[in-house]
Order: structure tokens, then sequence, then C-alpha cells
């Protein structure tokens, strides 16, 4: 299995980037995938997942301000990132989602879900 994130780099505040991550290896379309990303210092923070029906969730911290997309044709999911912010500074991970087996796992419905697979980040810097 193996997920490329690309599209990282730097932006003013207020700007806007688009992160890209192709995978292969997987039925992709039978995968919940997700961004998580992490700060210097900071622990990991799950941004978003788009479920297999399309269905997304957003962390609060970037609610009305990313949005996340894939495209099962191309095995390929992104992450449209507007009014970047300073604090929105960290490497982005693509990863796709499954029972926890220890990092970034989160409860939803009474069941523990994580990264299972992920690749190398695509570091996003946000200055002026």
């Amino acid at each position: 299995v193996q997920l490329v994130e690309s599209g990282g780099g730097s932006a003013q505040p207020g700007g806007s980037l688009r992160l890209s991550c192709i995978v292969s290896g997987i039925t992709f379309s039978a995968y919940a995938l997700g961004w998580t990303r992490q700060a210097p210092g900071k622990g990991l923070e799950w941004v978003s997942r788009i479920y297999q029906n399309g269905t997304t969730y957003y962390s609060d911290s970037v609610k009305g301000r990313f949005i996340m997309s894939r495209d099962n044709a191309r095995s390929t999911v992104h992450l449209e990132m507007s009014g970047l912010k300073p604090e929105d500074t960290a490497e982005y991970y693509c990863a796709t989602v499954g029972l926890c087996s220890g990092r970034g796992c989160y409860e939803e419905a009474g069941e523990y879900y994580g990264m299972v697979y992920w690749g190398k980040g695509t570091l996003v810097t946000v200055s002026a």
C-alpha cells in the first residue's frame, strides 16, 4: 500500500493551497480516507475524513475553510485549504482509516478507528 502526498508549500495568511494524495495497493473505493496533521511540538490532529459514501468530517479548527474530496476513478483524495492561518502550519499526512492500530485513534459509534496506512507527509507553512 502506498500513499503519496503532494501540494504542500508556503502560503500567506488568508491564502489557499490544494493538497493531493494518490493511493495504490488497495481497493480505493472501499476505504475511508483522511488527512491528519502534526505541528512542530504538538500532537497528531485529524483534519478531515471522507467516507466510502462521500460524507465528510472536519475538525472544528478547519470547518468552513477546508474541503476534502475523493476521486475513486483516479484513487486520489484532495484537500482544498483556504483562509489559511499560521496555526495551520504542520506536516500533513494522508491516511486510510480503519480499526485503531495505535496511531491517530478516535472513537466513533462505540468503536475505535485510526490511521492504518499513511504517506510520508507534505509540509504546509503559513506565514506573512
